[in-house]
């Protein structure tokens, strides 16, 4: 078997698990896939560590037993509204006589544009180049062999709690794996299911979880903005189980199979069956009574990915629109409320260029999960099947250091 790789995903409704390997053309193959409820996880950060060690423990013996393989090391994504970016611009002199740029000097620029002062409890998780400027030249990407007198780079650095990365560390060694790295999950989301050509027109990725919704924003092949909002589908289900009047697990099986964003063009005569609530009766409540309360909180979540936007300034540069994924895009009529609030294309994102079980990844729940796959099977490729860590350092400041380190895929 083919070194097979392992990605996590640690959401705040459920913890996913796939695992693959490159096959003899290089190609993603899917060999299992894992999911179970997430216990011990709020708004992506771990509030109990000994719940959500039980939920990552019963995910990877799912998927490891759909594969038929173990897995030592595992790629896993991290998010929460602790995320944090921002954009910096880096400068150096080129010192060789010939003023030939070489990828030292890139590293310097890189290591310059870092340079910023970020409180001492966070961490900078991504340092990722935007572009390179080689005298007044801009828009370069690969700089090296150019000539030049000076060099800059403008980064995107997105920084996280360490706190959160610490305990998230701990929980999956607990669960008996050790992590090769960590990887932000809306920046792993867009590696599964955004085209070339959408990321060199502009495009937004809202990747809609449980607990947030995270969005990563693309314009010239180049990362230009991440963010994480506080809200997701469990905001949904709280307020479906509140306004109906039904328990939350029950609110979500009704979220899922008559929910829909859109209140226009349901008949008054579409009714649903609803459990109470401690043993009271169940009753009936119609599809437009259910979708009055969902589409307001929808609603909600899209106004505040438009206001993260706006702040930006890029709204009008987005060619290609805007990509919906994760399990809160599955929500009927979730396209269609974010062209009329956006005024842009929007689709749903699916994972894709992979093979092995596409029935079972193939959807917006395992975007994620897929894109760390990808990820850590470019990684191996790169590096060889080098060990998750070196000898003779901390575990926790050397996953820091490769993750510092995710440049070539964006650059």
């Amino acid at each position: 078997m083919n070194n097979p790789v392992m990605g996590l995903d640690i959401g705040t409704t459920k913890i996913g698990v796939l695992i693959g390997e490159t096959d003899e053309n290089g190609k993603l193959k899917i060999l299992g896939v894992g999911t179970s409820p997430s216990e011990g996880l709020r708004k992506g950060v771990v509030v109990n560590i000994d719940k959500t060690v039980r939920s990552i423990r019963s995910a990877i013996e799912d998927a490891q037993l759909m594969a038929g393989v173990d897995v030592e090391d595992v790629y896993v994504g991290i998010a929460g509204d602790h995320i944090r970016s921002l954009n910096s611009r880096g400068v150096i002199a080129v010192y060789r006589t010939d003023n030939e740029i070489t990828q030292q000097d890139v590293a310097r620029v890189i290591e310059a544009a870092r340079a910023v002062a970020i409180p001492m409890d966070r961490e900078m998780l991504h340092v990722i180049p935007q572009e390179f400027i080689v005298d007044d030249q801009a828009g370069i990407k690969d700089p090296v062999g150019m000539s030049a007198v000076r060099l800059e780079a403008d980064v995107h650095i997105v920084t996280g709690a360490v706190t959160s990365a610490q305990n998230i560390y701990k929980s999956v060694e607990k669960a008996g794996l050790k992590v090769a790295d960590i990887v932000l999950e809306p920046l792993a989301s867009a590696y599964s299911t955004l085209e070339d050509d959408e990321k060199e027109l502009g495009v937004v990725l809202v990747d809609m979880g449980g607990g947030t919704t995270d969005m990563a924003v693309f314009i010239d092949d180049s990362i230009r903005h991440t963010a994480s909002i506080g809200l997701g589908g469990k905001n949904v289900t709280s307020d479906v189980a509140i306004g109906i009047r039904t328990p939350l697990e029950r609110a979500e099986e009704i979220k899922r199979s008559h929910g829909t964003c859109l209140r226009t063009g349901l008949e008054k005569s579409e009714y649903i069956v609803v459990p109470g609530v401690g043993g009271r009766e169940q009753r009936e409540v119609s599809r437009a009574v259910l979708a009055s309360i969902i589409e307001p909180r929808m609603r909600e979540i899209f106004n505040l990915v438009l206001a993260e936007l706006r702040k930006t300034k890029l709204v009008d540069t987005l060619g290609a629109g805007i990509v919906l994924t994760g399990g809160g895009s599955l929500m009927h009529g979730a396209a269609e409320l974010g062209e009329e609030i956006f005024n842009m294309p929007v689709k749903l994102g699916v994972p894709h260029s992979f093979g092995g079980l596409i029935e079972c990844a193939s959807t917006p729940i395992h975007a994620t999960g897929v894109g760390l796959l990808q990820y850590g099977c470019m990684q191996r490729e790169q590096s060889g099947s080098e060990k998750p860590y070196k000898e003779g350092t901390d575990k926790f400041r050397e996953i820091i250091r490769k993750m510092s380190n995710w440049v070539k895929q964006y650059v």
